[in-house]
């Protein structure tokens, strides 16, 4: 088996066709084709299906997928590595981030791992754990910052609790219920949450009950913080944010707490990375300044 074959196999995926792969990867589409044929015949399985419409992976082709995803993310990691502790900073760090980051440690952290390491490419994916666990898994994300998921990770992955955290109840500046002093008052308000990947419209239920408040009516489920920011600053929606949010884009005199008489704890900050394998000092270096902020 060679790296090239595992080279092909994911730009297939990746592309969704021979002929668009084979452009990718500026060879000609016959030599792609060999290439599969031959790996398929040392596995002793069909990796894809033909149709019409391209390719796609069997039920084998996708276990040794997730395999060969793997095999090639730690080789780019590793030669990442090794050339930046040589001294040479370039490469790739894929970082996982929760609202919270984006909203309070990012605009802080940024500019410095910027300045330390210019010629990094810093790539930054916007969600809750529960997305972010396949490509922790796999590689492809070196690691998650953000609330703490319910469910225990994954086997193999490494959690580190960075900090506690709060939330407030967030509408729009002149909202009708903006004097509100608690939750009870708060009853009849539509509301909105941050991600569709998680059950954080369970989240916000068990919050009302546990003070004996019928359930909320969510009538809004957005999966990034500009959508959520948006929609409070131009609507009579409510939402549980971060402490944080004073912090967004959206310039909080749009927004503004309410202030209700009763603490809303938010899920603690975490870490998650995978626990056998070290990260570059890159990665490292944007987790350590992640960490001092939120500590």
């Amino acid at each position: 088996m060679k790296l090239t074959q595992l080279r092909d196999l994911m730009a297939i995926v990746e592309r969704g066709s021979l002929r668009a792969a084979a452009r990718h990867l500026g060879q000609p589409q016959p030599a792609l084709t060999r290439s599969i044929h031959a790996l398929e015949r040392e596995l002793g399985e069909p990796l894809f299906e033909r149709t019409a419409k391209g390719m796609t992976l069997t039920a084998a082709g996708r276990l040794f997928h997730q395999r060969a995803s793997s095999v090639l993310n730690e080789l780019k990691r590793a030669q990442d590595e090794l050339a930046q502790r040589r001294g040479d900073m370039r490469g790739t760090v894929v970082a996982g981030l929760s609202i919270m980051p984006h909203m309070g440690p990012l605009p802080h952290v940024l500019p410095r791992f910027k300045a330390e390491f210019p010629h990094i490419r810093l790539k930054i994916i916007e969600g809750l754990y529960p997305v972010m666990e396949r490509g922790l898994r796999d590689g492809s994300i070196d690691f998650y910052v953000g609330a703490c998921p319910y469910t225990t990770p994954a086997a193999g992955l490494l959690t580190e609790v960075l900090g506690h955290n709060l939330r407030s109840v967030v509408g729009r500046r002149g909202h009708p219920l903006s004097g509100a002093k608690s939750l009870a008052q708060l009853t009849r308000a539509e509301w909105a949450v941050t991600s569709i990947n998680v059950n954080a419209e369970e989240d916000l239920q068990r919050l009302f009950a546990r003070h004996r408040l019928p359930a909320p009516e969510v009538t809004l489920h957005a999966h990034s913080s500009m959508t959520i920011m948006t929609a409070l600053a131009n609507t009579d929606l409510l939402a549980l944010l971060p402490v944080q949010w004073q912090s967004a884009l959206i310039h909080p005199d749009a927004l503004a707490a309410i202030a209700v008489k009763e603490v809303l704890a938010a899920p603690d900050v975490v870490l998650i990375r995978r626990a056998e394998l070290p990260m570059t000092p890159a990665a490292e270096r944007f987790c350590e300044l992640m960490r001092r902020y939120v500590q």
